[in-house]
């Protein structure tokens, strides 16, 4: 799409399938850990701030320290995305990331939490929010933290 527009008016610089692609890259790079320099460029590392289940606020950084205990924690990691709805500048979709549990997860919604050996399915509710230049801003998250917490072996913590 094209770049500009009136003064103080924004015009979108990217095509609703390309912000799609982006998040789905920024996703597989979170999740694999397979290039981390590259996560930040689709970032805008400064300004993105996440807003998750019971009150959980992160920045960049929080987020980036979530997923490298994740990937601590999960061996045979995947990442997949379901219904994707965009309007504007927000992408609203289905999330799930899976692993099989091997090692210590340090961040789960209980805390520390020993291995279980159990493949796991974290099943998301996502609404992303992307700036001019197509870098997420903003993320809000919505899961069943009772459901997550059964699948890790710590029902009722």
């Amino acid at each position: 799409m094209a770049i500009g527009g009136q003064a103080g008016v924004m015009t979108q610089r990217f095509t609703r399938d390309e912000l799609v692609a982006r998040l789905v890259r920024a996703g597989e790079l979170e999740v694999s850990g397979e290039d981390l320099d590259a996560v930040a460029t689709y970032f805008d590392t400064d300004k993105f701030r996440f807003h998750g289940p019971d009150g959980f606020e992160s920045d960049f950084d929080g987020l980036n320290d979530y997923f490298a205990a994740v990937r601590a924690a999960f061996d045979d990691r995947t990442i997949r995305r379901g219904i994707v709805v965009a309007e504007g500048d927000h992408i609203a979709c289905q999330t799930w990331i899976e692993g099989t549990f091997v090692r210590e997860f340090t961040h789960s919604p209980a805390g520390p939490l020993p291995p279980n050996g159990q493949r796991v399915v974290f099943d998301l509710i996502n609404i992303f929010r992307f700036d001019d230049q197509g870098r997420l801003v903003e993320e809000w998250v919505r899961t069943d933290n009772r459901a997550f917490l059964r699948q890790l072996g710590a029902e009722g913590r």
